[in-house]
Formats: C-alpha cells, structure tokens, sequence
C-alpha cells in the first residue's frame, strides 16, 4: 500500500505540480548566505533566491500546524515536491524565555488547550515528538527540512503564542504588554545561538509586522539594531532580515536614514503585501488604476530599497485559494507581475491546510493554504502552478547563461508565451521553455531576439498572433496600455490613438492559445476583469530552451545570416 506521502507525491506528478527545480548548489539546506547588492548569494557568489512557504509554528499550541494530520517528514517533503526551496518557520518568543511555556512537553501544551482530538493525531502521525518539550518538537521538524534540502528562515511572529495581527495584542510594538525589549533580545539570542551549528538555517527574522499606536521610527531603529546585533552575534552565519512598520507595510524611512551595522552583507529587508492591506480597492476600482496606483506605493515604500543595494524579501503575500474572492484575484495578477519583474525573494502565506486552534475555533480551515484541510494534496492545483512559475531565478549572479532578453509573462496563470515550432501558433506554456523576445520601444516592434526579421503580428480579434515577416503595418507595432502597462496592445486601425480600436494580446478560448481581442478594462470601469489580457514583460538572462529548436526550423539563410548567437 502507498504511503500518503507517495500517494500527494504522485497526484502532484499527474498534475504537473512536481518541480524539479536545480539551484547551483548541490544542497539548498547546507548553503550560507550573504548579500551582494541587492542579491542574496551562496558562498561561492552565486544568486540563491529564495522560494519559501510560511509554516506557523507560533499559535497557543507552540507546534509546527498539521502534525495531527500527517508525519512532519512527509510534509516536508510535499513541501520540497511543490518547488519551493525554504520554509519561513515561525515561533513565539515566550517558547524559549518564559518558564511557563518552555518548560511544556507537546502533550502537555495540547492538554491545557483541551485539544483532545489535535493531540490523538499527533500521537498516531508523530508520536516521537509527543513527550518531547516544545524547542525539542520545533528542532524536529526544522531537521525533518533539513533531511528534505529545505532551508529554514526563523521568523519570530509574536512574544505571547497566538494568532497574528491586531494592533491592541500586546505583541504589536517594543514596550507593549508581551513586547518587553530586553525579553524579546534574549529570545532572538537564544534561538540564534541553539541553531548555530544547524545547517539548514540560513536566516533569522527579528520581529514579524511590527504595528500598533507606539510604534514611531526612533525606536525601531533603536531595537531593531540592537536585535540585529544580538542575532549576528550569537550566530553570524545567519542572514538579518529586518521588518518595517504598519504590518511590515513601510520601510519609507530608510530612505533618509539607513541602519547603521557593525557587520555588512549579511542583513535583508522584507516586506508584506496582501490584498486587504488596501481594503476592497480592487475589487471596488478600475484594476488597471489600482494596480498602478497601489503597485507604485509598494514601491515607494519598500521596493525600493532594491535600487539603493539592499535586498527586500516579499515574505508574506498570498491569496483565498477557493478562487470566489475578486479583490485577492486582482490583486494577485498585479502582485505576481511585480514579483516577477523584480525577481523578488519571497514567502507564500501559507503551507498549512487547517490550523489545531485559532481564535478558539478548533480544526480551523485555512483558506489561505496551500494544502488541503486534510493536508493530503493541494487546495487548489490551478493557484498552485502560477505560484511554481516564479520559483524559477530569471537574472542575478550566476546566471549570466545568456545575453537579456524579454519574457511574455502572463501572471493569471504563471505561464509565459512559447512556441513549440515554426509551422504552430504561439501558446501559453511553462516559462522554462519561453521565446526570447527583445521590445523595441520606439517603434513598437516585438521580435525574436535570435531572429530579429520574425516579429509578433497581430491577425485580428478573436485570432492567433503569429510571427511575421517582414513587419510594415501597425499589428506588428505594440504598446503598454493602461495604467498598470500591463496590456500589450496593437493598432486595429489607423486611428487608435487613445486605445479605442486596439487589439490586446489575450488567452483563447481554449485557456492555451494567445490571440488578440479588442482591448477591455483599460481604465474607468470597476466592474470587468482584465486579467486575461494582462502579460508582463520580463527581462531575464536565463538559457532559453526554445532558440536550439527554433533554429532547427529556420531556413538555412536566416539561420546563417540573420540569428545572432547567444
């Protein structure tokens, strides 16, 4: 009989969902990292981006969620399965410098909350860690990643165990009830120092959204450097990874004033960005506008420490995986854009499929998750395979394997706009096997970077694009519509100034193929969805997979005289 294990691996397999993912070193779990620029990177130089899953482990019950549900070691290995390549761990600080928590077994923990039945399943899927006092528990299962090659990030989410985030919890600021700072220092140095000779951790965050009516920038500075010492400190092998303010929302005061270290290219930022941070704007406004608008404040308060040599890391971001929820479904065609255009390190919320307790409302489902309420398979497959597409590194050092050249990146479903041979029409397909693409911005022209006479043409609405030769007309003149400039846009006819009358790149019918159909949503109307129409130009220096098989098809004289070589 097959495991349950082998048997989510195998459904993963049937639905494509299984990365095999190749980073540059051999073992994820074992790398140290360090930053260069605004790239976190191994020891030898070489870019690791980071591809995590967030796994609360900081909840009233102090255990990894889902250990009453399955073995630790099969769902960490469903998490390696699925592509990504870290998990962001989190624990209370209480855990390890509050007696009356440390010094609880599993069982123990679970008894006091009347969790009878969380209890049973863990006794019948983990019965090794039952007896186990709860640093010992959370040990276990940051070795069962290791065991998977799946990098740790210590997150310290709360003081007080419990969930996240209300601005009156007690856990929102330094100085509130359970936010003592010199508490909350030696929790950082405590588990710094216990995970010094651990591998697979390769990274430590201070404090999880920071918030609340005393938080003010003097004393994050104050503290948050203090922390960032005491972590280095006990284990300087670690990357700092430092949180802003309002929910992690803003990092705006670096701007003027950056933290001042007495250790260099061994601290990151990160920041938080779901679609409830702006409320209902996008389901209530026009998605090009608020795309535009809330991406730009993005930008301005986080991203854009990128430019000035910092890395930022999206730890949190993510979306209702049962599909109904138009503002979490707009905002992540326009999030997953982003991401993707800045090849951001990043952190999915979140693994877990139910929760032991929450709120106090046991078995709760995550709606959120990944897994399943059973956490035996993916909630949701489709949501699953968009996230997968940005696992994969697009630039950075290590992977100069190829002169730049654009990506046609179509976010609603994570895949990239390919072509399977000369005589097909182009198709949405997996980004690893992508065109490359090079946009002339002048004259509007996309071409075939390797063959630059072979330009994307327009036929008409509801009709495949093909690739042209030559390109005179103006259906092989592209622009970036809208606000968002997330539509790629051809000239209908003559006079098209304004957008009216022009043809936007689309996805058919068939959910595969890529054609052009009037242009839809570009401004004004609240009401209609354009994330069909949405594709992302990308700059990658990846190998393209396509050119070797394209050439093969070529006449001989374009390949001889009009192909340039990677």
């Amino acid at each position: 009989m097959m495991s349950r294990s082998s048997l989510l691996t195998a459904w993963l397999l049937v639905l494509g969902l299984v990365c095999h993912c190749a980073l540059h070193h051999v073992a994820a779990a074992a790398v140290t990292l360090s930053t260069a620029s605004r790239w976190i990177v191994d020891e030898g130089g070489n870019r690791v981006k980071l591809t995590c899953v967030n796994w609360p482990s900081h909840l009233e019950p102090m255990l990894a969620e889902g250990l009453n549900k399955r073995p630790v070691g099969a769902i960490a290995a469903d998490v390696a399965a699925m592509g990504f390549n870290c998990v962001r761990l989190t624990w209370p600080t209480f855990m390890v410098t509050n007696a009356s928590y440390s010094s609880l077994t599993v069982e123990q923990s679970f008894q006091r909350l009347n969790l009878t039945d969380s209890l049973a399943g863990v006794r019948a899927n983990n019965p090794d860690v039952v007896d186990m006092k709860l640093i010992d528990a959370f040990k276990s299962v940051v070795s069962s990643l290791g065991d998977n090659n799946l990098m740790v990030i210590l997150d310290n989410h709360v003081s007080k165990p419990g969930w996240c985030c209300s601005p009156s919890d007690g856990n929102g600021f330094f100085g509130d009830g359970n936010f003592e700072p010199d508490v909350w220092v030696d929790g950082l140095t405590r588990m710094a120092t216990l995970f010094s000779g651990v591998p697979n951790v390769v990274g430590m965050s201070l404090r999880n959204e920071l918030r609340g009516p005393r938080q003010n920038s003097n004393d994050w500075y104050k503290y948050m450097q203090r922390g960032a010492e005491a972590v280095h400190a006990a284990n300087p092998r670690v990357l700092v990874i430092l949180s802003g303010l309002s929910f992690d929302n803003d990092l705006a005061f670096l701007a003027s004033r950056q933290v001042t270290l007495s250790f260099a290219r061994k601290a990151a930022f990160e920041v938080h960005w779901y679609s409830f941070s702006n409320g209902q704007e996008w389901a209530a406004g026009n998605p090009n506008e608020v795309c535009a608008r809330i991406g730009a404040s993005v930008s301005r308060r986080a991203l854009y420490l990128l430019d000035q040599g910092w890395p930022v890391i999206l730890s949190e971001f993510g979306v209702d995986n049962r599909g109904g929820n138009v503002n979490d479904n707009r905002y992540y065609g326009c999030a997953a854009a982003v991401a993707a255009d800045l090849d951001l390190d990043w952190a999915l919320w979140t693994l877990q499929g139910s929760y032991y307790l929450r709120e106090g409302v046991q078995d709760l489902d995550e709606v959120y998750g990944v897994l399943d309420r059973a956490w035996s398979g993916p909630r949701n497959a489709t949501a699953l395979r968009r996230v997968q597409a940005l696992q994969r590194p697009l630039r950075g050092p290590g992977y100069a394997e190829a002169a730049p050249y654009e990506v046609l990146f179509h976010p609603a479903t994570g895949l990239c706009v390919v072509r399977s041979s000369l005589t097909r029409p182009l198709e949405l397909g997996p980004c690893g096997e992508t065109e490359a693409w090079t946009y002339a911005q002048q004259d509007g022209r996309l071409t075939l970077r390797d063959s630059p006479l072979l330009c994307l043409h327009a036929e008409g609405a509801g009709r495949a694009v093909r690739l042209g030769l030559p390109c005179p007309d103006d259906r092989s003149h592209w622009r970036l519509l809208s606000d968002s400039k997330l539509h790629v846009a051809a000239n209908a006819s003559s006079s098209s100034a304004s957008g009216t009358g022009m043809l936007c790149l689309d996805v058919g019918a068939d959910g595969r193929s890529v054609v052009t159909n009037p242009c839809r949503c570009l401004s004004g109307d609240s009401s209609c969805d354009p994330e069909s129409q949405w594709f992302k130009l990308v700059s990658s220096t990846r190998s393209v997979a396509a050119r070797e098989m394209l050439l093969a098809q070529l006449p001989i004289k374009l390949q001889s005289t009009k192909i340039r070589s990677l």
